[in-house]
């Protein structure tokens, strides 16, 4: 089974994480931003990974410095979980259709992290969410994952059919990259033979 754990807390917020890669799509998220906690019920769901975030932070002020510290966590988390990377696909792509919406997804658990983001979300807000943050998640995310990440949006008028649409495409491209090769036969799937942050 492959689970990461981490706790990080700053002055700012509060954060406790746990994914289980090898899950069955169990989302237990509390993190005071109920448009994200909806996001993240569409990872653990599609991706099927199984996801405990409990988030405290300073939300008076507004949604940032929680919604960083937990994509950093998330990270992080992913990180511990896959360990070696020895045995997976590596890559992932999806392209996730909602009503309008269409977002296009690609990612290479390379242990290089970069971040593309061609997103064009029409309103400010979904909810009290401010929309701008969804960029600043997947680049905290990348961060401290050693991901690379490229996000298109293809089609979409309707902001959270937009952002619905990303997290999804994100959570099956996620899926298929941690997924095992049996080909591979647990080797690092690199002609380097190593994956790392490093």
């Amino acid at each position: 089974v492959r689970i990461g754990e981490v706790s990080r807390k700053t002055k700012e917020t509060d954060i406790k994480v746990s994914i289980n890669l090898d899950g069955t799509g169990v989302c237990k998220c509390e993190t005071g931003i109920p448009f994200l906690d909806h996001m993240l019920d569409q990872l653990a769901s599609h991706g099927l990974f199984d996801l405990d975030i409990t988030a405290k932070g300073d939300l008076h002020i507004d949604d940032h410095h929680t919604n960083e510290d937990i994509a950093l966590a998330l990270g992080t988390a992913l990180l511990q979980a896959l360990g070696e990377r020895k045995g997976i696909n590596r890559f992932g792509e999806f392209s996730a259709p909602l009503d309008e919406a269409l977002v296009h997804v690609v990612l290479d658990l390379s242990g290089r992290p970069f971040l593309a983001y061609d997103m064009d979300i029409p309103t400010e807000r979904v909810g009290t969410y401010d929309t701008q943050l969804v960029e600043h998640f997947f680049q905290s995310l990348v961060n401290t994952s050693g991901m690379t990440l490229h996000i298109r949006k293809l089609a979409g008028k309707n902001s959270h059919h937009i952002i619905e649409a990303c997290f999804k495409a994100f959570a099956r491209a996620l899926r298929k990259a941690v997924k095992y090769d049996v080909r591979r036969m647990g080797s690092v799937p690199s002609s380097k033979g190593l994956l790392s942050r490093a």
